[in-house]
């Protein structure tokens, strides 16, 4: 069993307490208003789950999943994080987050971007690139037919292996799509964003299998 952090507990966030807790993790939330914002959250949840302040949350957890804006990395208890693996779900969107240079000119991923606001932590993107109901709805049991798999990037060998066994645990399957540096690969608007999953619009999505992840990764191109 393992404690997941939560920094950010919106829809993406909520889903993956909600699988964790399914297989046997305990879950520790937290958002930007505060513990006692999360109270419904956490009845629904059920005993495994709590609320924290984002800095409790961050030292609580074995891992700990980030799903913030990317305006808000410097928001974020880097002191808290040191040494932790991190989740990161983020996607960038001028539109919310404001124009950010260094993305922009994509001289920068988003995930770098955060490494630099927790240079001490171990940064793994994953997550950012499936609808939060379709995450819901497709995690499956190990050795399924139909399991689906999810792309995750990271520098850390060992962070990446945590991330890997965890989502392993919560119904998906890994595909290791390089370092930090080629996330760009699975972000917003590539082809392996949503689209292997099904539309928005069937909520319960479809299968992608690890072929149909690969060629979507590998025809990206920035």
């Amino acid at each position: 069993m393992t404690t997941v952090g939560f920094i950010g507990s919106g829809q993406i966030g909520s889903t993956v307490a909600r699988l964790a807790i399914e297989a046997g993790h305990q879950v520790v939330l937290s958002n930007s208003r505060g513990p006692e914002t999360l109270a419904d959250t956490v009845a629904e949840l059920g005993p495994r789950a709590s609320a924290a302040t984002s800095g409790e949350a961050a030292a609580a957890g074995d891992i700990v999943v980030v799903t913030v804006p990317v305006k808000a990395f410097p928001d974020l208890p880097a002191a808290s994080l040191a040494g932790r693996t991190v989740i990161d779900t983020c996607n960038y969107g001028p539109e919310r987050d404001g124009n950010i240079p260094e993305l922009d000119s994509r001289s920068l991923t988003s995930s770098e971007l955060l490494l630099r606001y927790l240079p001490d932590a171990m940064v793994v993107k994953a997550f950012n690139n499936i609808f939060y109901k379709h995450l819901l709805s497709l995690a499956r049991p190990a050795g399924a037919t139909d399991r689906s798999y999810l792309p995750i990037a990271g520098d850390s060998a060992p962070a990446k292996a945590a991330v890997n066994a965890f989502i392993e645990s919560i119904g998906f399957s890994v595909v290791d799509a390089g370092p930090l540096a080629d996330s760009w690969r699975q972000s917003t608007g590539t082809p392996v964003w949503g689209t292997p999953y099904g539309p928005y619009s069937d909520e319960k999505g479809r299968p992608a299998d690890e072929d149909t992840i690969r060629a979507a990764l590998a025809t990206a191109t920035h």
